[in-house]
């Protein structure tokens, strides 16, 4: 039913009108109890009606979405749907008008948002130097005792963040945004120029291809459910001293722990395509990050599920919208290992070796 504050804030939409009905629309309120009356909807809509003084009426709908499993379980894919509502029904000739939009606060209070331009974020300032500094520092002079010690801490975040969540349908949720989302390999591929050397278009059909089957391997690994962080690459990572902080976490925070293994992995074999024998001071970094993950957390499925994840990582590199700088060879070499690791189906922390010898 609709929020208790709801008739304050009709009264202020429509100050001369008070309700004189309210009652709940089913799924399929027209529908015969037959093979195609529908069983359930996104939410269940709400009839209002109001009244002026002269007996004339205004029939509305009142509607907050439901949480499901296709797409909608997360606060923001609901809202997302909301804004879109409001912002397409305008835009087709003889759909019902959207007369508002709005959030709910947790006091019962109705927020309106019809007027609004774009959302904002307001967050806390953290200090510090991101972690990329460090890796061209490291790529160029080598790695110090320091260097070392922040792996491990990198690591050790991780293993600590990876508790594990039982809820099947966020899994599968998390492998179909790996695959389909805007951010994610369909959207990145989709991203890149027709004449990128070393990422020509059979070459990302053929990645693609092979990522779609992997969603469905990924899809017998529900119980790996953990939360994550959903984006942690080193200019998400900042290092204040010995203190870490972290920004921007997404994707809902949970997925497989291979997301974050891979993102901030695939950036030592990055960073060291751009300086000659850079290899030699981030490799040890590499091999590194993935054994102290893997003591601090074991992980027997870990290198048998990455392949998909680092996949995704090394097409955001190699895309020259993000790294426009990174040659050809280095972006034959990163999606080399990538396209081993999806044949082989499983990653090798070892196979990066080779791309430098």
């Amino acid at each position: 039913m609709p929020a208790p504050r709801l008739r304050e804030h009709l009264a202020r939409l429509y100050p001369q009108h008070r309700i004189v009905a309210i009652s709940e629309l089913a799924p399929d309120a027209g529908a015969t109890k037959d093979a195609t009356a529908k069983a359930a909807g996104y939410g269940r809509p709400v009839e209002i009606v109001l009244e002026d003084a002269s007996g004339n009426t205004v029939e509305l709908v009142w509607r907050v979405a439901s949480a499901n499993e296709f797409g909608h379980d997360r606060r923001a894919d609901r809202a997302e749907g909301a804004l879109l509502a409001y912002d397409d029904f305008a835009a087709i000739p003889q759909h019902v008008r959207a007369v508002d939009v709005g959030a709910i606060r947790t006091t019962g209070e109705l927020v309106s948002l019809r007027d609004w331009d774009e959302l904002y974020l307001v967050t806390e300032y953290a200090r510090g130097t991101i972690y990329a500094e460090d890796l061209r520092r490291i790529a160029r002079d080598g790695a110090g005792d320091r260097d070392l010690a922040r792996v491990d801490v990198l690591a050790g975040y991780l293993a600590e963040l990876h508790t594990r969540i039982d809820a099947p349908v966020r899994y599968r949720r998390a492998i179909r945004d790996l695959v389909g989302h805007g951010e994610g390999i369909f959207g990145i591929v989709d991203g890149y120029p027709l004449d990128v050397d070393g990422a020509r278009p059979e070459r990302l059909h053929a990645i693609e291809r092979r990522c779609v089957e992997w969603r469905w391997r990924l899809r017998e690994h529900e119980s790996r459910l953990a939360r994550t962080h959903g984006d942690f690459h080193p200019f998400n990572v900042l290092f204040d001293g010995d203190r870490l902080a972290v920004l921007d976490a997404s994707r809902g925070t949970c997925g497989d722990p291979a997301d974050d293994i891979t993102a901030m992995a695939v950036n030592y074999v990055l960073f060291a395509l751009g300086t000659r024998g850079a290899w030699a001071h981030l490799g040890p970094l590499w091999q590194r990050f993935w054994s102290a993950y893997e003591q601090a957390r074991p992980d027997p499925s870990l290198r048998a599920v990455a392949p998909p994840f680092f996949a995704w990582r090394a097409l955001v590199v190699c895309n020259p919208r993000f790294y426009p700088k990174l040659d050809e060879h280095g972006r034959d070499a990163l999606l080399r290992l990538a396209e081993r690791a999806l044949d082989t189906g499983h990653l090798e922390p070892r196979w990066a070796d080779e791309l430098f010898a």
